[in-house]
């Protein structure tokens, strides 16, 4: 099932494509909306009135706030030094390796194709430019974009 017992749904979740989703052990809160191939892992927490765009993966250790837009595409991830083994060669499993937290704090915007490394935090407000690869923390109301994201602007200053 696409999505799993185990989801905490909140009030009028919207999840357009219930089958072409990958949702377990996360929570979802009121009024959010899922778009089609969005993958929310364990230990993810989604807040109220947020906007999942299709094909985003957001990983276990990933907390977004409430009012969020996260546009087409985005990746996190949740480990900085990621291993397929360990040094002996034997596969690593869960007790080999630790999530490393990243939160996305309130009416934060991401643009598609973005890639949001661990351990980040995206200030309230900050704007992430499509294609950034976030390496460092946003401060709140920052415009980033960029390889590496560098901040350029500021959401509370007119153009």
């Amino acid at each position: 099932m696409p999505v799993a017992d185990s989801v905490v749904l909140g009030r009028d979740v919207r999840i357009f494509q219930p089958t072409l989703v990958n949702l377990y052990g996360c929570r979802i809160g009121d009024s959010t909306k899922i778009g089609a191939f969005v993958e929310i892992q364990k230990g993810a927490a989604i807040g109220a009135n947020c906007k999942v765009s299709s094909h985003t993966f957001i990983c276990e250790g990933v907390t977004v706030e409430d009012e969020v837009f996260i546009g087409h595409g985005v990746m996190f991830t949740n480990d900085r030094f990621p291993r397929a083994t360990n040094p002996d060669g034997s596969l690593q499993t869960e007790a080999d390796w630790s999530v490393v937290p990243t939160r996305i704090a309130r009416r934060a915007s991401i643009g598609s194709n973005a890639t949001i490394v661990a351990g980040i935090t995206v200030g309230e407000g900050a704007l992430i430019g499509a294609g950034a690869v976030v390496t460092k923390d946003v401060p709140p109301f920052a415009i980033v974009a960029g390889v590496p994201a560098r901040v350029i602007g500021d959401t509370r200053k007119p153009k």
